[in-house]
């Protein structure tokens, strides 16, 4: 996805529980920059993970430089797109 990275490792475990963490490096921006992402992405998170999740994984977004630039919504139809795809290949 142009505006992040989604990594889903499942943990192996018989817990249900999602996990979550995000990732902005220094090379995305300034620390100004690299806070406003991590807070999209948080909200990104609280609306798409509890339906789209998959369940006993954690779930790691990496934020990509301009991403700021993007609009809010098309980044929620990426991050539901990239659960799709990650729940596809986990089911193989």
């Amino acid at each position: 996805m142009p505006g992040f990275v989604l990594l889903v490792r499942p943990r192996g475990d018989d817990a249900d529980a999602l996990g979550i963490g995000y990732t902005v490096s220094k090379k995305v921006g300034n620390a100004v920059t690299r806070n406003r992402m991590k807070r999209r992405f948080r909200e990104l998170a609280r609306a798409a993970l509890p339906e789209s999740g998959i369940a006993g994984a954690d779930h790691v977004l990496i934020g990509r430089p301009g991403a700021n630039d993007i609009e809010f919504a098309a980044l929620g139809e990426q991050l539901d797109s990239a659960l799709k795809r990650a729940a596809k290949k986990l089911a193989r």
